[in-house]
């Protein structure tokens, strides 16, 4: 017999983290200028057309500023940038967020320099997913491909691809 958990959020939240994703920021300009937000929520959806899935918490600030701008770039985190997606996962203002890294624009929207690869993307559609809403995004144009390894989140913490 299975006992339910106290805490099924926490329970689910922990179980999920037995798989392992990898970090990336998304970013955007939107009315007051470029935004970000870290995540991990995001995956390839389709090939035909190029289609992406990014999962924003419907209160983030980023999401207001994507479903403005209609744009956004998932930037891939490099192995050892742990205080990069720190930094937007934070509640920071944007400006403050983007004080700390350089980029370049592609597509209208920031693309991080340090980033191991990035995806531009436009905004086909926003759908509700309880306390968040699913981005699809078509592909404009891909980058990157140099050498390096990801940042990969694992039980709660940031590691390696080597662990």
């Amino acid at each position: 017999m299975t006992i339910p958990p106290a805490d099924p959020a926490r329970a689910f939240r922990d179980t999920f983290g037995h798989f392992p994703t990898g970090v990336t920021v998304v970013t955007t300009t939107g009315p007051d200028g470029p935004a970000g937000m870290t995540t991990n929520a995001v995956t390839s959806l389709s090939l035909d057309p190029l289609l992406l899935l990014v999962c924003f918490e419907a209160r983030s600030r980023t999401l207001e500023a994507v479903r403005s701008s209609r744009r956004f770039a998932v930037n891939v985190l490099r192995a050892g940038d742990e205080e990069l997606a720190a930094v937007f996962a934070s509640k920071r203002v944007a400006a403050q967020k983007f004080a700390s890294v350089t980029h370049r624009e592609a597509h209208g929207v920031p693309v991080l320099d340090r980033a191991l690869a990035w995806i531009a993307c436009e905004l086909r559609e926003l759908r509700p997913g309880g306390d968040h809403e699913i981005g699809i995004g078509e592909v404009l144009e891909t980058g990157g491909g140099e050498n390096g390894e990801p940042l990969v989140f694992h039980r709660g913490r940031y590691t390696t691809v080597a662990g």
